[in-house]
Formats: structure tokens, sequence, C-alpha cells
């Protein structure tokens, strides 16, 4: 059971009151539905509750906008004044002072994937953080790690100082194996802000997940919250598979198999496949695969690589996989492969790749030729410490009960 199940099935009266008792905004996303389908507009609608001001993530309330693509604020005054949190600018990734004018409660119901990249649990904190600084309470209604909250199955090593940006505000492993609920309690604590529903922060946890479990083994359809995360299948290749944003490569996007489609017009399709199966990948699946993309990196091109299908989730590792995919394509094609070198989530000085990897060690490793396995120990090399962080994110979340 999701945080808005439980606001939405009789649980949690005097949050509700609460709710009824001042004014409320609300950062969601169509994406944020309870097990009935109904997103969380709908649900305080039904609680009598009526926000006053909506805030949108990267990708917009409708979930439509691409990667990158800044979504505006509506020049409306139909119904509570929507406020879109990813513009042209870092300073749009936040709510302004005046935004939160008049709000007692802010609630935040946003559906995540689990790793460092994917920018809503930063939109999250950073909302949180201004709420706090406005004087405004703010509830989170958590949802489930859909690459499950296993502490064994968190992947890639923290940023180096000066490498946290838009994709990564806080220094944590690439899969973190965290919910965004967890992650604030935890920031929160860390920073000596008061939790609770007397404190800045309170938080609807999940009741009956099994933190061991991915999204394949919940009761409920999975939610598409981006136009390039189709399914749960996706999701769970993502944490290596948006490692090849920072470079020339296609991620599949323009196509209906984004981040598990990896390929370029300059690659051999048999050899890469072949090579990728000869490194004995633990949990995956390699095809050899051809695809055209739409859009975005060669559109209109053929490109010739892989395709990457999960057969085992618990040995799957994203992050070694799609390092070691990026190792060999590299050494196949060292004239034509490339790291992106535009402008990467608001960050035009640090490279895409130095961003993604959480330092310079990775890009310049490649450079110099290393191979996928010291590629790899750079990366995601094993940290039991981060087990203990996970915890401590757990506990914090008791003390945060709403």
């Amino acid at each position: 059971m999701w945080g808005i199940d439980r606001l939405s099935n009789g649980e949690l009266s005097e949050l509700r009151k609460r709710l009824r008792g001042g004014g409320v905004a609300a950062l969601t996303h169509a994406a944020a539905v309870n097990k009935n389908g109904r997103d969380l507009i709908g649900v305080l609608d039904e609680l009598g509750v009526h926000p006053t001001r909506l805030f949108s993530p990267e990708h917009g309330m409708a979930g439509a906008a691409q990667a990158e693509e800044a979504v505006a604020t509506p020049d409306t005054d139909d119904g509570p004044k929507l406020i879109s949190l990813y513009g042209e600018d870092k300073a749009s990734l936040k709510p302004r002072p005046e935004d939160l004018e008049g709000i007692d409660v802010l609630v935040i119901d946003l559906v995540d994937v689990g790793s460092r990249y994917y920018t809503y649990v930063w939109t999250a904190l950073l909302a949180a953080r201004a709420a706090h600084k406005a004087g405004v309470h703010t509830v989170v209604l958590d949802r489930p790690n859909p690459l499950s909250g296993s502490p064994s199955a968190a992947e890639g090593k923290a940023q180096a100082e000066g490498f946290t940006s838009f994709v990564g505000l806080e220094p944590i492993p690439i899969r973190h194996s965290l919910t965004i609920g967890e992650l604030l309690a935890y920031v929160f604590a860390r920073d000596e802000i008061e939790l609770g529903k007397d404190g800045a922060l309170s938080v609807v946890s999940t009741r009956g997940w099994e933190r061991h479990q991915t999204a394949h083994a919940w009761s409920r359809p999975f939610s598409p919250p981006s136009p390039n995360m189709p399914s749960s299948d996706t999701a769970l290749v993502y944490p290596g598979g948006c490692l090849v944003e920072g470079t020339n490569l296609s991620e599949g996007r323009g196509t209906t198999l984004p981040f598990r489609l990896v390929g370029a017009p300059f690659l051999n399709a048999a050899k890469l496949c072949a090579d990728m199966n000869d490194a004995a990948l633990p949990g995956v699946e390699v095809r050899t695969a051809s695809f055209k993309p739409s859009f975005e990196k060669h559109a209109g091109e053929m490109c010739h690589g892989v395709f990457l299908t999960v057969t085992h989730e618990q040995s799957f590792r994203p992050v070694a996989t799609y390092l070691s995919l990026l190792s060999l394509a590299q050494a196949q094609a060292p004239e034509q492969f490339a790291f992106r070198t535009e402008t990467y989530e608001f960050e035009s000085e640090i490279p895409a790749f130095d961003l993604l990897t959480g330092s310079a060690a990775a890009r310049e490793a490649m450079v110099a030729d290393c191979s996928a396995e010291d590629l790899i120990a750079l990366v995601a090399p094993v940290d039991p410490s981060w087990s203990d962080t996970i915890l401590e994110a757990e506990s914090r979340l008791r003390k945060a009960r709403a």
C-alpha cells in the first residue's frame, strides 16, 4: 500500500484534517496514481482538499516533455496555479518564495525510478528545502523503489567533490536503493532539520513492501513517469543505460525501447554482441540489433548495436553491464567514439559523462584505453558502508511519520 493509498482509504485522519484546514500545494505529475488509477489531485479532491498551487517536475505535469526540454509555466487564471520546476535555467528548479505564499502544507507524490540521475528526487528535495525556508510543512506520500530497496543491489560510487549537479545533488550511489521519502528524511536529519508532523518534513510510508522486491513483484501496473521510461524493464537497465547519454552512441531515444537498445552507425553489431557475451555479464541476455531513431542522436540513420534483456534481476548489475558495453564500443571504434560536450542538465563546464559517473576518472581512464574491468572498479566498486546508510534512512523515516 503506497502513501497515496493510505491517504485515500480512510487512514491518517489527523493529516486529512490538516490538509483541509490550510493552504495546500502539491508537487506531483500524472504518473502518481493510487491503486485504482486515480491521480493525487483527484484523491485530494475526494477528500475535500483543493490545492491552490501545483508544481510539476521535469517532463511536466502530463509527463510528455522530452528529457532536458524546458517546460513553461502556463499563463492562466483557470483553476489552481500550475508552476513548472523545470524551466530554462537552474533558478527554475525550485519554488520561489512567492510561489509558497499562503501555503501551509506542500504534498509531494512523484514516481521515481531509483537512480541518482533521475531528477524527480532532486526536485522533491529542492522543493522541500524551499518549503522549510518558507515555514511550510512538507508531506511526502512515499512509494517503493522499483529497482528494489535491497542494500545488496546498490551500485556505483558516490560523486566526488565538485561533481554534484541536478543529476545528483547529494553524493549517493548511482543505484541507491532508497525511496524518495527515505532520501529526504535522511538528508533533513543529517542537516539537523526536525522530522515528523510537528517538524519540517513528514512521510506517509509504504506498507507491505518487501525491500528485495522490484516493480515486477508489485500487485499493480508500472506507471510510466516520463516518455522514455515506458516499463519496469526499462527502469531496471536505466542506472547503466543512462551512462550512454554521456557519449555519442544512441541510447535508443527515438525508438520504442529506450536504454535497452544501444548503438551507432559506425558500430559492428555482431562483434559488439559477441564481445559482450564473451564478458559473461550476469543476469542479462545480449542480442544484436539494428534500429533507426526517429529523433535525438543519429535520427533517421541506421544504428547497429545490441539489445539488452534482464534475465535475472538479483544478479544483474546495470552500471557494470553498460560500462562494459561502452568500453567495448570504444575499443571497436576508437576514432568514431566520443564523449558528449554539449551542456547537460544546466551544466556546461563539466562533461555529461563525468556528471553521470561522478568524477572525471572514468572518462580519463577510457581515453587512456583502460580495460572494462578497471573502468568498473573506478565507477562501481562494492561499498558495504552504504548498507548502514540505508538502515539509517529507514530509521529516520520512522521518525518522520506523518
